[in-house]
């Protein structure tokens, strides 16, 4: 597969103006991208391969025992398993309930350590984690079983709407929530919006979390993107920033990572800064994985895919970015057992520019 040259589209801007603050809110590239501390180096590693293509607002993904993926579209709630080698697809199911507008739809998949498939999704009233029964015998679209409710009451919003889930090595689920517009509630410990939480698989407070009886991890968050633990367990997160900074995080129990008081790298006392920070232009980052030494991040108004190198001590190496406008907006990255990447791209979802093949799963080898 030839890379391709995806053209910026200019489609929203007065939009942005009117929304105070959307930042990099998942928001269309700037006319002018501004380089942060962390740098824009790009890496000479070649194209990533097609898996699957033609995919409708491609945003979660899971992966089955037998290496199969199971991709969620945002907008229609619909799930397909998709074969990663051959890219043979079939139809899973559609979950009930998925009210999707702006940002909000059919978010996070994560397959739970007892083998039953979770979902972040925004519902009529609220944004909310169910679980489901995944029984391949099954007929083709009716492959989920069991439906039951997890956890409910994470505030929704058009904007900022949050969506990554992710089961750590304690084998507890990791959310990591937005403010849904409403900036206040990044501060509030008595709301799920703008943290990390931490929870049970039936949806209680995990025991040992930092404020006895919440499934609060850690607060002070405006739009939680991203998730993944190093070989040394500690858990990273990626999170979009307002007009300024958007930032990659290094997680510790119980820390407030500033907003709304800071954005970026502030050095108050009380808040947590990031390990690295890029402006909005260079990233707009979603979804993490960690392989090879980094946690590898892709970048929606970014358009690319940055690698960041970890330390042993919790710092990081300078970043370099790779996909580098190649295959336009990028959603999820996902590492494979082979040492390969899974990355979806995301174009078709109303800020980008799709091509005739988008959207797509793809393949990227970073040795």
């Amino acid at each position: 597969m030839k890379p391709r040259t995806v053209t910026a589209l200019a489609l929203l801007p007065a939009l942005c103006a009117v929304l105070a603050g959307c930042g990099s809110t998942d928001s269309p590239p700037a006319t002018a991208a501004s380089t942060g501390p962390a740098g824009s180096a790009s890496g000479t590693a070649g194209a990533a391969a097609t898996i699957a293509d033609r995919l409708d607002t491609p945003w979660g993904v899971a992966r089955l025992p037998d290496g199969a993926l199971l991709v969620g579209s945002r907008n229609t709630g619909r799930i397909l398993r998709i074969d990663p080698h051959t890219g043979a697809r079939a139809d899973v199911g559609t979950v009930p309930g998925v009210a999707a507008a702006g940002e909000g739809g059919l978010l996070g998949l994560a397959l739970g350590p007892e083998g039953r498939l979770y979902a972040y999704l925004t519902a009529t009233d609220d944004n909310r984690i169910v679980r489901f029964g995944y029984d391949p015998s099954r007929p083709a679209g009716a492959r989920l079983t069991d439906p039951a409710v997890v956890l409910t009451g994470i505030p929704k919003g058009s904007n900022h709407d949050g969506g990554r889930i992710a089961f750590g090595p304690d084998g507890l689920l990791y959310v990591g929530t937005g403010e849904s517009g409403r900036p206040e509630l990044a501060q509030d410990r008595t709301s799920l919006g703008g943290k990390i939480l931490r929870i049970t698989p039936d949806g209680d407070p995990a025991p040992g979390n930092p404020f006895p009886g919440s499934p609060v991890y850690s607060l002070g968050h405006r739009n939680v993107q991203g998730l993944a633990w190093d070989p040394q367990g500690r858990l990273w997160a990626s999170e979009f920033g307002q007009n300024t900074w958007d930032e990659l995080n290094l997680i510790t129990p119980g820390a407030n990572y500033g907003w709304p008081v800071v954005e970026g790298k502030a050095g108050r006392a009380g808040y947590a800064d990031p390990v690295t920070q890029w402006h909005p232009a260079d990233a707009s980052p979603s979804g993490i994985a960690y392989a090879d030494g980094a946690i590898w991040m892709a970048g929606l108004r970014g358009q690319r895919l940055w690698r960041i190198p970890l330390n042993g001590d919790g710092t990081v190496g300078t970043p370099t970015a790779v996909l580098d406008h190649t295959d336009g907006r990028l959603r999820t990255v996902l590492a494979a057992p082979d040492g390969t990447l899974i990355v979806t791209t995301n174009n078709t979802d109303g800020r980008g520019a799709p091509g005739p093949d988008d959207d797509r799963v793809l393949r990227y080898d970073p040795r």
